[in-house]
């Protein structure tokens, strides 16, 4: 079993991985050099475990097809003076396999063993699959 955890997030007003990463850049002067950022509004109760090698998985379009290292939290303040948690990114975006997930509010914690392999580099994409057969792999948990 593994010392960490993932987490899961829906990437929300994006269409594709090109999307995150051309959003991404246009909003690197902002961030920290060398890091990307994402703010949510709850800490992780597991922080410890998603410091110790997580990474943030992207649901874009309804499958996870990307992930980005998270390489430390932040606690920030918004505008309204709530507090909330930046998640510090590596700025690459590494490509999954897709694997289809059903919407879901804030973001969940996702065991390294049920996470996405990572496709080999350079490849834009998984060989897809027809729809119905990716789809009843995905729900007997094997994509």
């Amino acid at each position: 079993m593994a010392d960490f955890v993932n987490i899961l997030k829906l990437c929300v007003g994006a269409e594709s991985v090109e999307d995150l990463e051309a959003w991404q850049v246009s909003q690197a002067p902002r961030w920290p050099r060398g890091r990307a950022v994402h703010v949510t509004r709850m800490w992780p109760k597991r922080a410890p475990e998603v410091l110790a090698g997580g990474s943030l998985y992207w649901v874009i379009k309804g499958q996870v097809l990307a992930r980005q290292v998270i390489l430390g939290l932040e606690k920030v303040e918004g505008g309204d003076g709530v507090e909330r948690c930046a998640l510090l990114l590596h700025p690459e975006v590494i490509r999954t396999q897709a694997a289809p997930r059903r919407p879901f509010q804030g973001w969940r914690y996702l065991a390294p063993e049920d996470s996405p392999r990572d496709l080999p580099k350079g490849r834009a994409a998984d060989d897809a699959l027809p729809e119905e057969l990716a789809r009843a792999l995905a729900e007997i948990g094997l994509r």
